[in-house]
């Protein structure tokens, strides 16, 4: 099993379904690896440019943007069908809505406290421990070590100034919950037909976010240039990503995929440092490729 949840149809950053066909006549030229890198590189482009609107808007204000957006989009592709539904099953959708709230402002408040390539590291650990609590290989543990080694590394004991304690806490937040996420996500696939469940989710994210967004973001969110690079953030976090795996999963083996994603905190870094200019020390460098292995590790098939 890898990092991620692969068989899950959710979308862990914004909750939006993975469109099958948005950009299947030109992914059908492309390698499938290559397919899985351009994903990796256009949710983290997605993240910087996000971080970019940090400048204008508060982090919880970006998050509203790019949820509202996800809950626009999906309501226009469908729309929830509660007919025979339980109270059960909807505290179940409430319960997957809320936790894809905090996910998403738990990372959003990280990157603003942390270079984008660290918090993405840090934010890993939570699907990395989903893999390795199914696990019973004992190799395992050499990859919770590493990790561990990781996590120790990225921590400012030298009182760095690109990293502090809190964006250190919201990044360990942010893992934990989209742990969660990928764990309620197989449960909402079972209890909701279709892609009822995420429009649930995505309606209940929606109103658990305007209220600390629209407070602090005031009459700056109606600003038309802001509105569309959150719109922009939205479609490089979520629809175009998630298309993309879609039809690499289609052509590579599930296991290679998780492999490919594993590389994903080092493509965080990697645009950190272009995009955002972010310099990352010999220290922090390693830490990344220390998680990035242990992910590798937790890839491997089982024998």
């Amino acid at each position: 099993m890898s990092a991620f949840a692969l068989d899950d149809p959710f979308d862990r950053g914004s909750g939006l379904p993975r469109p099958g066909s948005v950009l299947r006549s030109a992914a059908d030229s492309i390698p499938p690896s290559g397919l899985v890198l351009l994903a990796i590189f256009s949710v983290q482009l997605g993240a910087g440019f996000a971080k970019e609107l940090f400048a204008a808007l508060p982090p919880s204000a970006v998050v509203f943007l790019r949820i509202g957006a996800g809950a626009l989009i999906m309501g226009a592709v469908a729309r929830p069908k509660l007919k025979g539904m339980s109270w059960r099953d909807m505290g179940v959708g409430l319960v997957f809505g809320v936790t894809l709230a905090l996910m998403n402002l738990s990372f959003y408040e990280a990157i603003a406290r942390l270079p984008l390539g660290i918090a993405v590291a840090i934010e890993f650990l939570g699907p990395l421990g989903v893999a390795v609590a199914a696990s019973r290989r004992r190799l395992d543990l050499v990859w919770i070590g590493l990790a561990a080694t990781g996590v120790a590394l990225l921590a400012p004991w030298g009182q760095s100034a690109s990293v502090s304690w809190i964006g250190i806490g919201f990044a360990l937040g942010a893992g934990v919950l989209w742990a969660a996420y990928i764990l309620l996500s197989a449960s909402v696939g079972r209890r909701f037909p279709g892609t009822t469940g995420l429009s649930v989710a995505m309606i209940v994210s929606a109103v658990v976010v305007a209220p600390v967004g629209i407070a602090s973001g005031g009459g700056d969110l109606l600003q038309p240039h802001l509105l569309l690079i959150g719109l922009g953030v939205g479609l490089l976090s979520s629809v175009i990503p998630y298309s993309l795996e879609m039809q690499a999963l289609r052509r590579m083996p599930k296991h290679v995929f998780g492999i490919l994603m594993s590389l994903e905190p080092a493509a965080a870094a990697l645009v950190g440092l272009l995009v955002l200019s972010e310099m990352l020390h010999a220290q922090q460098w390693a830490a990344i490729i220390c998680i990035v292995a242990a992910s590798l590790g937790t890839t491997r098939p089982t024998k």
